[in-house]
Formats: structure tokens, C-alpha cells, sequence
């Protein structure tokens, strides 16, 4: 086993300390930007929620089972032996090693990759954002939104790519980094928003449910099934034309409700 493991030992192209800007601050800030032009706090309250939650629970996740795994890096024959001079154990053939206590104890955390769970756990997330925020699934055949929402997993990718470079990940330790951020990212978004094709992807589904049960709008009461059902089908849209329709409507019942009473 030890005679796949000889690659040499390189630093990190992309450092530790980078990840949380590539996978947190960076989607963090796109969203910042998009909550100044379209002023809805609500989508601003749930995109960094569910970024949050994404990178959080990859991050358990992936320290779990690189922690369970303890699978070899590509590198830790360099790790265990650095001066290249290799001793075995002539009764068990294991490694003795003689390296640094901590280089060789991080040799061991493999798979899977977390710097590429992180990546797609934060691009994953925002990839999924943009796609509801630019209506990517609209059928109108825009190429530039398609090549907008993969951006982020291209960026991503190449955090994972880099991985497999410098020698610290094997092949099969980024794959699975990726599909296991992409998934989790893909759960918390769904656990906030609609999907980017259904005609309400634009916002949180806590928007919809502030828009058909606004807090102390009794009135609002006698139509809030229909409203609800018009929701689940997919055909209620939100403007402000619909809000003063409503809020009309509202004043019209309130003056012949005062007619009749006289």
C-alpha cells in the first residue's frame, strides 16, 4: 500500500483560511447585493440561513467521516518518512514511522475532501440561489443565466481539482467532498425556497406565507384558501398591483358593510 502513497509533499494552492471566503463570505456577499437591489429581507434572512446551514453541517459532516475513514493522503510516505528511509515492523509489516506526530496524524484525513465539501456546500448553495433569482428554468433558451448559475460550481471544481494537484486528496476524496456538499447544499435550500422552476422561485417560502397571512389582517381570513390553493398550484404571484387590489377590495366591503348598517 505504502508504494502508492510516494507522491511528494507540496503546500496548498488554495490555503485553509481561503475556503471560508471562497464558500461563505463570497456567496455572502452576492446576496447582500441582491437583498439592496430587490429590498426584501426576508429572502436576505433565509439565503444566509440556509448558507450557514449548508457549510455547517458539511463541515460536521465531512470531519466525521474523515475521522471514522482515516484514509492515507497520497503524500504519506513523505509524511511518515522524511528523510526517505522506510522501517517496518518485520513481525506485523506495518509502518514504524518517524515523521512529526502532527503531520502524520493530518496524513490520515483523506477522504473526503474537505475543502471540496466546503466549496460546493457554499457555491452549491448559491448556485441554487441564482438560479431562482434569475429564473434560469423560464424555457426562454438564455444561455448567459445557464453559464451564471454554473459559475460557482466551476469555482468549486477548481478548489477540487487543486485538491488532487498538490497531492493532498485522491481522486475518489474530491468526488465524494463534491457530492456531498452539492447534496446538503441542495437540502437547505429546498428547506427554504422554492424550486427554481416553479413560477414562485423567486422568493423564500416565509415570504408567501407573510403575503397570504399578514399579522392582524382579519379580512384577509375568508380568502386565505383560495389564496393558499392558488399557492400549491403554482399560480399565485406576488406585485404591488396585487396588494392594492386587495387592499381596495377591502375598503369597498368596509363602506357597504357601513351603508347597509344604516
Amino acid at each position: 500500500m505504502m508504494t502508492d502513497l510516494r507522491y511528494p509533499m507540496k503546500g496548498n494552492t488554495v490555503p485553509f483560511w481561503a475556503v471560508p471566503i471562497i464558500g461563505i463570505i463570497g456567496p455572502m456577499v452576492i446576496i447582500t447585493v441582491i437583498y439592496f437591489k430587490k429590498r426584501n429581507v426576508y429572502d436576505l434572512h433565509h439565503a444566509i440561513l440556509g448558507l450557514l446551514f449548508s457549510v455547517l453541517i458539511t463541515a460536521v459532516l465531512t470531519d466525521a467521516i474523515k475521522d471514522g475513514v482515516g484514509r492515507p493522503r497520497p503524500d504519506f510516505f513523505w509524511r511518515c518518512f522524511p528523510d526517505g528511509k522506510p522501517e517496518y515492523n518485520n513481525f506485523t509489516t506495518g509502518a514504524i514511522c518517524h515523521g512529526q506526530a502532527s503531520v502524520i496524524k493530518e496524513g490520515h484525513k483523506s477522504f473526503p475532501s474537505g475543502h471540496t465539501s466546503w466549496s460546493f456546500a457554499g457555491l452549491g448553495f448559491l448556485s441554487w440561489y441564482l438560479a431562482g433569482k434569475i429564473k434560469v428554468f423560464d424555457r426562454r433558451g438564455h444561455v448567459a443565466k445557464v453559464c451564471i448559475v454554473l459559475s460557482p460550481l466551476l469555482l468549486a471544481a477548481l478548489v477540487a481539482v487543486s485538491r488532487v494537484d498538490d497531492y493532498w486528496h485522491h481522486w475518489q476524496d474530491v468526488c465524494t467532498g463534491g457530492l456531498l456538499g452539492f447534496t446538503v447544499a441542495s437540502i437547505c435550500y429546498l428547506q427554504f425556497f422554492p424550486l427554481p422552476s416553479d413560477e414562485n422561485g423567486l422568493w423564500p417560502h416565509a415570504y408567501f406565507r407573510h403575503i397570504l397571512e399578514p399579522e392582524g389582517d382579519s379580512q384577509a381570513q375568508p380568502t386565505y384558501m383560495s389564496r393558499r390553493s392558488s399557492v400549491q398550484n403554482g399560480s399565485f404571484q406576488y406585485s404591488p398591483d396585487a396588494v392594492e387590489m386587495r387592499s381596495t377590495s377591502q375598503a369597498m366591503d368596509s363602506m357597504e358593510a357601513g351603508q347597509r348598517a344604516q
